[in-house]
């Protein structure tokens, strides 16, 4: 693995709709934070969210503030391996999943590569990932717009994010 030599600040948003979404979201918080080079920093509250793309049940979404000391492909990585512990099956790209692990900010980093573009190409339109990011990072500022979260999340439509 990949080590970065001091700690990266990242934000992950998590979600999901299968299974017994709050458990699973928390067993993916304690794997994140037994890992020796990420620190929990920050958690968001939970929202059930309505689902983008096909029919499907509400999702449980929320977002953390993480310390990481892995480069960003390793940190992929590893969010790939807790997603697989945790049942998902990569079918749809819009379906349901049990878990959901997203690498929204690396840092003000901004890459595109085949398996990873930073920022999350599309969480600038996604209230499900801005609306649990302004509980703990509303001043983060989108390298690539210059807006903060706060300022994306007041452009959208949230109707369909509610608090757990």
């Amino acid at each position: 693995m990949t080590q970065h030599p001091s700690p990266i600040p990242c934000i992950i948003a998590l979600g999901s709709n299968l299974g017994d979404s709050p458990t699973i979201l928390q067993g993916a918080l304690t794997r994140l934070s037994q890992h020796p080079q990420i620190t929990l920093q920050q958690q968001s509250r939970w929202y059930r969210t309505a689902p983008v793309g096909p029919p499907q049940p509400d999702y449980l979404n929320g977002c953390v503030l993480l310390a990481v000391q892995l480069s960003p492909h390793a940190l992929l990585n590893t969010l790939l391996e807790i997603e697989q512990e945790f049942g998902r099956v990569r079918r749809d790209p819009w379906g349901p999943r049990s878990l959901d692990l997203d690498i929204i900010f690396y840092g003000d980093t901004i890459l595109e590569t085949p398996s990873l573009t930073l920022p999350h190409p599309r969480m600038q339109d996604r209230a499900f990932v801005l609306i649990p990011l302004c509980d703990i990072a509303p001043q983060w500022v989108d390298p690539v717009t210059g807006k903060t979260v706060k300022d994306l999340a007041n452009r959208l439509d949230c109707s369909g994010v509610h608090l757990q």
